[in-house]
């Protein structure tokens, strides 16, 4: 092709590509990628998770189900300066499973790479994989180690000559570091994928790894989200009043911030047809997710929740799925004035005549919010109540939201659930939407 020609062509490309997914009302939606074969279904054949309720499956249902609440007082770093001293901390056990990493690189791992690894390794051994060299790791979080980048900072403010141990702070800081841990750890091989995209980051990566095995681009994919409480963020929360000095209570009319945690969950998800060649345990099938971005405010969501409400309208068109299928929804829900109302305006729009019956809790009440880990470890709850056919409560609820018009959870209750759906939000405008099937 003449150069000029080819330079056309770019130029009528960027024209094409740059009207992709922008709507009237400025919200841009993300689709998966056109491709033109049949879709794969896409099934969840393992399940790993640890937050503050515990480690694994059992000790988290139970959590969840019975709405225990994990709150307590700060003991990772120091908060007498704060305005909040509680979050909602993980006790880690002193022994990791055994793995193919070596000792010295055990060590070495601080809080976010043993969350990780131990909702990985519970994932893995569930679904009954083997070591492979083409396995995507497609992860989400915000702050990654952000401990060790605080040790480095304050040793390099402190003593700036001092230099023992600062190459090896920088190493391990790095996110994807963390995912290489893990994919040495489990014996694979394979594209890493992060994604930081706010508290809808988990999500994110659950959707993106569902599409790349949807698509065919994978046979299969590890993914999910990990977080560890820092100091640095916690601080950060702590100056935007974020947080709140009492109880963090979701949807609640006088609600007045949300509670900070850590923890993790990873899902190992393949085709349809590769869970049934090797008649694989089958969890549970994705069978929706939608993402959106506002563009409002850096904090703020949209007062109306319109890219919230865009999201779970995606979602529900990649499901083929009516808002009077969905049998209970667990919502972003932080318990920050501005996020409930939004998300609440946006749940009534979509789901219309249906909200009135439709069950929705936020299980933030409980471990807190996650941040990058959230909607990994929300979707897992979801895979939860439609295995066990339950719903999870918002347990410190005590004065409904007027704006709700749907009812909120406040009870363990029993359910019969065919479709779950789950929503994460995050600063910026970013939106997230996953739908859960149950597997009959």
């Amino acid at each position: 092709m003449p150069p000029r020609a080819a330079t056309r062509a770019l130029i009528d490309l960027a024209r094409e590509c740059s009207t992709l997914g922008q709507t009237e009302d400025g919200i841009v939606l993300f689709p998966p990628a056109y491709h033109t074969g049949s879709p794969s279904r896409v099934v969840i054949t393992g399940a790993g998770i640890i937050t503050a309720l515990g480690q694994g499956w059992r000790p988290n249902a139970e959590g969840f189900r019975n709405g225990r609440v994990a709150r307590r007082p700060v003991t990772l770093f120091d908060v007498s300066r704060q305005r909040v001293k509680v979050a909602v901390e993980v006790d880690i056990p002193d022994e990791l499973p055994a793995t193919r990493l070596g000792e010295r690189e055990t060590r070495r791992m601080d809080r976010a790479a043993k969350l990780l690894l131990l909702a990985a390794h519970e994932a893995w051994q569930q679904s009954g994989w083997e070591p492979a060299e083409h396995l995507p790791l497609v992860l989400g979080t915000t702050s990654g180690e952000m401990k060790l980048g605080e040790a480095y900072y304050q040793q390099a403010v402190q003593s700036p000559i001092a230099r023992r141990g600062q190459a090896t702070r920088v190493l391990y800081y790095q996110a994807q570091q963390q995912g290489m841990l893990v994919a040495k750890a489990l014996g694979v091989g394979g594209p890493l994928t992060f994604i930081a995209n706010a508290c809808a980051s988990g999500a994110n990566a659950i959707g993106h790894a569902w599409d790349l095995v949807r698509r065919g681009h994978a046979q299969r994919s590890l993914t999910g989200g990990f977080e560890a409480l820092s100091q640095l963020v916690f601080s950060g929360f702590d100056s935007l009043q974020a947080l709140s000095p009492t109880e963090c209570r979701p949807f609640d009319a006088r609600r007045d911030g949300l509670a900070l945690g850590e923890g993790a969950a990873v899902l190992a998800i393949e085709s349809l047809e590769c869970a049934r060649r090797r008649n694989a345990n089958i969890l549970g099938e994705i069978v929706g997710y939608g993402a959106s971005t506002d563009v409002h405010h850096l904090t703020q969501p949209h007062p109306q929740g319109d890219a919230a409400f865009a999201s779970m309208e995606m979602a529900c068109r990649m499901a083929r799925l009516a808002p009077e299928e969905i049998g209970y929804i667990n919502a972003h829900g932080t318990g920050t004035p501005l996020n409930d109302s939004a998300e609440a305006a946006a749940i009534n729009r979509w789901a219309g005549a249906r909200a009135r019956t439709l069950p929705v809790s936020s299980t933030k009440s409980g471990v807190g919010h996650l941040l990058g880990a959230a909607g990994a470890v929300e979707a897992v709850v979801c895979l939860m109540a439609l295995r066990e056919q339950w719903l999870p409560p918002t347990s410190t609820l005590q004065t409904p939201e007027p704006l709700c018009e749907f009812p909120i959870v406040q009870k363990a209750a029993d359910a019969k659930l065919d479709y779950a759906l789950t929503n994460s939000f995050g600063f910026g405008g970013a939106n997230a939407t996953l739908i859960l099937r149950r597997w009959a």
